[in-house]
């Protein structure tokens, strides 16, 4: 099954708030977060969801291992 490609502005809509489902994207990837209650309301202390997460990593506490645990929705 291949992955489908979603657009920065499709990515936005899934911020919690406009749909349902709470995305962030990785390094070209998407991944849901919606089950993550680290994530509620598409907020993650200073990060929103629905945005591309790959620079704002290095000033995190954990390393890009955290996405292993979601899965991959589609790529950016």
């Amino acid at each position: 099954m291949e992955i489908p490609k979603y657009t920065r502005s499709q990515l936005a809509l899934r911020n919690g708030q406009d749909k349902p489902e709470i995305w962030v994207a990785y390094k070209g990837r998407i991944y849901d977060v919606t089950e993550s209650r680290l994530w509620r309301k598409g907020q993650h202390y200073e990060h929103w969801a629905g945005q591309d997460l790959t620079k704002e990593l290095s000033d995190a506490p954990h390393t890009e291992k955290v996405f292993e645990k979601f899965e991959v929705v589609g790529t950016l």
